[in-house]
């Protein structure tokens, strides 16, 4: 039984009312996914990236499209069911490498049509921060692998002394025409060249360094001035250092994903820090100036008598700075009311004269309490 050939919509997971930049952006996407130099070996990845090379190729031509839209897979086989006259595609012009030749890669095993400059892919790298660093900024040294022109042939890898030869099969086009005969009639169709590989280029004498590809992967090493204030999960992008563009394309970015371990004491939300502070019974009663940390190290703060557990003070000003700001967050310190423990003789029986003259060992002392708790 002949296999069934999944919708093309389904394919590249897009609406059928999607448009042409939609299409686009799905296909690039899938296509980098699935291409086999990502996937060396994987038959099912390459079977996939054949399928959506094969979707993108009709609902990225308007007229096709139509067709499809109309008729399904039926209109771009041969006896159709009775749905029209297909005579139109005896000069259809289909090329799967044309649809592949702006994903940068595909030209790096020379399969790729030559289509003009290329951009080089972006690379992303993940930066793991101290809370200390992400605070007041701090300079990295990162080490990522990226592909860049190789510097014996200086990307056109041929052997120093020699430089490359218009390919004769293809007249440097990289592609050639090719005629076939089908039931739909002659099918005029292009392909790349076997001869230059799709380059339009013939390396008579290959560069030893890159063997003839005129790339190299090379692992590259790079200070970061990460800026203060910078928090988990943002990222710094740096133009121009990702992998470098073939055939005159502009490189890649560089993207820096950052990640902060979390403090033992701070808490951190946006550019504010969070802390809580313990202080002792009579602290909390009589008031008194205790210490406190901050960001820059420990400093005296008054707080008041009577000062309840669970009581918030914030520091204006005393937070983490807001990145390429002058501004800072707060401070906020919460205070923790110890309760004594393993209280001696002498310490209970002061207690417990402070709660009689205070009228603490009383029921009334909760009267007003309960009071709240009486039905009307």
């Amino acid at each position: 039984m002949a296999e069934t050939k999944r919708d093309y919509y389904e394919v590249l997971g897009v609406d059928k009312s999607a448009d042409e930049s939609t299409i686009k952006k799905a296909y690039r996407s899938l296509a980098k996914k699935y291409h086999p130099d990502m996937n060396p070996g994987d038959k099912e990845a390459e079977k996939n990236f054949k399928e959506v090379n094969e979707a993108y190729a009709v609902l990225s031509d308007p007229e096709k499209k139509a067709k499809y839209d109309q008729f399904g897979h039926a209109a771009f086989e041969a006896g159709g069911g009775g749905y029209g006259d297909f005579s139109g595609f005896g000069g259809m012009d289909f090329d799967i490498s044309d649809i592949f030749s702006s994903f940068f890669g595909g030209g790096m095993g020379g399969s790729g049509a030559r289509r003009g400059p290329v951009r080089g892919e972006d690379i992303n790298v993940r930066l793991t921060l101290d809370f200390e660093e992400a605070v007041f900024g701090v300079k990295k040294e990162i080490s990522y692998q990226r592909i860049q022109k190789c510097g014996e042939c200086s990307g056109t890898g041929a052997a120093k002394g020699t430089t490359p030869k218009t390919c004769p099969t293809c007249n440097g086009a990289g592609r050639v025409r090719v005629q076939q005969r089908t039931p739909l009639g002659i099918m005029q169709t292009q392909k790349t060249c076997d001869n230059c590989r799709g380059t339009g280029k013939i390396v008579e004498k290959p560069c030893d360094s890159c063997r003839g590809n005129g790339y190299i992967r090379a692992t590259k090493k790079l200070d970061v001035s990460i800026p203060a204030g910078i928090d988990d999960g943002q990222r710094i992008v740096l133009s121009g250092q990702g992998s470098d563009g073939r055939d005159g394309g502009p490189a890649g970015d560089l993207y820096i994903f950052i990640s902060v371990r979390p403090h033992s004491m701070f808490e951190r939300d946006g550019s504010d820090v969070y802390c809580e502070v313990p202080i002792s019974f009579t602290e909390a009663a009589l008031g008194a100036e205790i210490d406190i940390p901050t960001l820059e190290g420990t400093e005296k703060y008054e707080i008041p008598e009577g000062t309840q557990t669970g009581t918030m003070f914030t520091l204006r000003q005393k937070g983490i700075p807001v990145v390429n700001s002058k501004n800072r967050g707060s401070l906020n310190i919460t205070v923790k009311v110890e309760v004594p423990k393993n209280l001696n003789n002498e310490q209970k029986e002061l207690l417990q004269k402070f709660a009689e003259i205070s009228g603490e060992g009383s029921a009334k002392w909760r009267e007003k309490f309960f009071k709240k708790f009486k039905r009307k």
